[in-house]
């Protein structure tokens, strides 16, 4: 697993279970992202998406966290290799995170999360796949929006997530998959 230091933003690998604690960043892909080339040639800063990865990496240093993992810089998505192994191995990495940032990059912050038609329901982030196990696998979630000003914790909008998302309330309570059934799970 390769993490990205919160001050330093420097790469840095551990091996098995040698991970410090760390944050995860969940987001949506949009153009212009830094990828781990972009941070091993020295061009992160240039791209549009350097402001999310500070704004990630400011986040995780108030929180106390000196790495974060950020899917777009942290896998070297040239290696089918690390690819593959980085795809069998996300679930376990936001279930071994503390705390994961939910960054809603179309969502403002002067508004109220749960008003029925608001922007965090209507959020792409909530319509793409990937994000299911970003939701649903760490232990803390906390939603942030284009700004990076907190709209909520995942406990706090519960009810609110549970009406966008149909997933059954008791499995955010409990945080336990497997007393769920194979059909409740993919229901």
């Amino acid at each position: 697993m390769r993490l990205l230091h919160t001050k330093r933003l420097e790469l840095k690998e551990f091996f098995g279970r040698s991970a410090p604690p760390y944050a995860i960043l969940s987001h949506t892909w949009a153009e212009d992202e830094v990828l781990f080339q972009h941070m091993q040639q020295g061009s992160a800063a240039s791209r549009y998406g350097y402001r999310k990865v500070l704004g990630a990496c400011a986040q995780a240093v108030k929180d106390g966290f000196e790495y974060i993992w950020i899917d777009t810089c942290c896998i070297d998505k040239s290696s089918s290799a690390e690819l593959s192994e980085a795809i069998n191995s996300m679930f376990r990495w936001y279930r071994e995170a503390h705390v994961c940032y939910a960054f809603l990059s179309d969502v403002d912050s002067d508004e109220d999360p749960a008003a029925l038609g608001s922007e965090f329901s209507k959020s792409r982030w909530f319509t793409r796949g990937w994000t299911l196990q970003e939701l649903i696998a760490p232990p803390l979630v906390y939603f942030y929006a284009s700004d990076w000003k907190e709209i909520g914790s995942r406990s706090a909008l519960l009810h609110t997530v549970v009406y966008i998302t149909k997933i059954n309330m008791d499995y955010f309570k409990s945080g336990n998959l497997s007393q769920f059934s194979a059909a409740q799970k993919m229901s």
